[in-house]
């Protein structure tokens, strides 16, 4: 009884010691985030203070040297080659899940995710070196200029990609097995079971892999910058050279001096605001507020 109750104990400590491990951890990186957007305040604060946040989104164009800041063309195009990826990817990625999972056979679905495992890995400016040479001539022979939103999309699309298989991929491995044999005893078939029981049982899963392929296809910088062309200006159509946000603040950074460079850094409040904005979404959303 006596080494029972010492074993009980000492387990206990150990729990109580992770538990304040994992504490600590958590507080260490929500305080490096709130350093980050302190710094981010403090260093906008200058251009604040002298023009104000209206003009940021209502000055005639992006000209600093002008005293023109307006960062809203930059701002769409973020959004137009976000949310293109994001419709592309994301019924690729979660259809490609399902054929490893339940139409591929063992001898493919493995190598298969090893390939999609090795794209992850791929650096971006590897991504953008081929769109430059490969992708961005290709759309120039059907319309030119070539370097476009659509191949910002494009690239972005193939970059986000294995985000979102791989997620689905371990979103729908942990599908409990009696979920499946429960369907089968009904006589469903394979697509009715993957549609009205898979999936509801591997939503959360299916829904991190969305919210990060979204959070990185904002935060993509490198690849963007060599295949959109950089002209500031809102897209009329998909074969429009556009320049992101984080495109903006990589070409103009190294050079920009006093309200120029104060109103880089209210770019990157703008993009912390929208990652920001995408986690209270996901929040509420796994809360079950839309899916119940």
């Amino acid at each position: 009884m006596t080494s029972l109750s010492s074993n009980t104990s000492s387990h206990w400590a150990i729990d109580e010691i992770l538990c304040w491990f994992l504490r600590g951890t958590a507080a260490i990186a929500g305080i490096i985030v709130m350093l980050i957007v302190v710094f981010l305040i403090m260093e906008a604060l200058p251009i604040l203070r002298h023009v104000g946040l209206l003009p940021f989104f209502t000055d005639p164009s992006w000209h600093p040297a002008e005293g023109f800041y307006n960062l809203t063309p930059m701002l769409w195009g973020t959004l137009f080659a976000m949310t293109g990826s994001v419709l592309i990817a994301t019924p690729l990625g979660i259809l490609s899940a399902v054929f490893c999972h339940y139409y591929a056979p063992p001898t493919l679905a493995r190598p298969y995710r090893r390939l999609i495992e090795l794209l992850a890995g791929i650096p971006s400016v590897v991504y953008g070196f081929w769109g430059l040479v490969v992708l961005v001539p290709l759309i120039g022979e059907i319309h030119p200029p070539g370097p476009s939103l659509l191949a910002g999309i494009l690239i972005l699309t193939i970059m986000v990609l294995p985000t979102i298989a791989l997620m689905a991929d371990a979103g729908l491995a942990n599908v409990p097995q009696q979920y499946l044999r429960g369907a089968a005893a009904l006589g469903l078939p394979r697509w009715a079971t993957i549609r009205g029981v898979v999936f509801p049982a591997a939503k959360s899963g299916l829904f991190t892999g969305v919210i990060l392929e979204t959070g990185r296809a904002i935060g993509e910088t490198m690849a963007i910058l060599m295949v959109c062309g950089n002209v500031v200006q809102t897209p009329s159509s998909l074969f429009d050279p556009i320049r992101t946000l984080t495109a903006n603040i990589a070409l103009e950074m190294a050079y920009a001096l006093g309200d120029h460079r104060a109103a880089l850094f209210v770019s990157g409040l703008v993009l912390m605001g929208m990652i920001v904005a995408l986690a209270i979404a996901a929040e509420w959303i796994s809360r079950g507020r839309i899916y119940g």
